[in-house]
This record gives structure tokens, sequence and C-alpha cells, in this order.
């Protein structure tokens, strides 16, 4: 019974700081076609100069091992904006005041939230063609952020959403 309980809360812990991701692209496209890609020279991450880095070195290994090299002139251009935003958080307790008599009812209830607002960094890649200027494959996430984190802290986190963001790239 211990070990379910422990397994049950790894689980619960683990999954507070999963990054969420959508998918998006034109079922049209032969994605085996691209092997070259750049980024945007106008680009606006919306990010820090340091995360940027990172972000960018995340995807450049990722994509490495995709197959894809990095080109002056590409087959794909990568686009990439981020936002931070507060969200109240979901968690509430809930209290209840009930009660009735015969055929009459009634009652009173309120949420009572716990905890503050928690940050959410919401991180969207373009894929576009560099020959038709389309674009072909959109991901957008969004996962638990702190600014407090290390720089370390900043590489690893930033390297686990790529890997999940990629997780369905090329789409089947």
């Amino acid at each position: 019974m211990r070990t379910i309980l422990i397994g049950a809360l790894l689980v619960v812990l683990t999954s507070c700081g999963v990054a969420r991701v959508n998918y998006d692209y034109d079922s049209q496209t032969d994605f085996s076609s691209y092997s070259t890609y750049n980024y945007f020279g106008d680009m606006e991450t919306g990010l820090s100069e340091l995360d940027e880095k990172r972000l960018m070195d995340a995807l450049d290994a990722t994509l490495g091992e995709k197959g894809y090299m990095f080109a002056e002139e590409p087959d794909v251009f990568i686009n990439i904006k981020s936002s931070v935003f507060r969200s109240q958080s979901g968690n509430n307790v809930g209290v209840g005041l009930g009660g009735g008599g015969g055929r009459v009812g009634g009652g009173v209830s309120i949420g009572i939230p716990v905890g503050g607002p928690k940050l959410t960094r919401e991180l969207q890649i373009d894929f576009v063609d560099a020959n038709k200027d389309i674009l072909i494959w959109q991901a957008i996430s969004e996962s638990p952020f702190r600014e407090g984190d290390s720089p370390q802290e900043k590489s690893e986190k930033l390297q686990a959403v790529v890997d999940k963001i990629f997780s369905k790239y090329p789409p089947e």
C-alpha cells in the first residue's frame, strides 16, 4: 500500500512540470524533403538574450539528431515566439453548507483559492518553407516557469520542452 501511495505521489509531482504541446501542420507537405534549416533574422522571441541562446542550442541539438543541418540557404526557416503569463492556481478548497427538511432543501457553497498565481511560458515554434514562404508546421507549448531558476535549470527545462515539442516531428 505504501508503495502505491509513493508511486501516485511521484506521478502527481512529475506531471506538474510537464509541457503541454499542441501541433498543427500542412497535411500536403512532404517533410522528408527538408534537410536544412536556419532562423529568421528578424525574430523577436520574447526571451532574454541568454534564454534565447539556450533555446537555440537546444533546438540545434534536437534538429541535428533528426538529421537537419544548419545552412545559410535553408529548406526551412524557423520562427520563435515566447511569452510568460500569470494564471491563477487551479487548487481550491470548497466549503459547503446545506440543509433541508421534508421537500425543501437549500445550500451554500464557496470555493477558496489555495496558493497564488503561477507563471506559465508559452513557446511557439513555426517552420516556414523557405522556397514557398508558407507555414508548414507549428507547435505551441505551455509549461510552468520560474523566474529564479539557475542557468543550469533553465537549460535543462528548455531542453525538456524542446524534446517534448519535437517528439511528434515530423508528423506522420
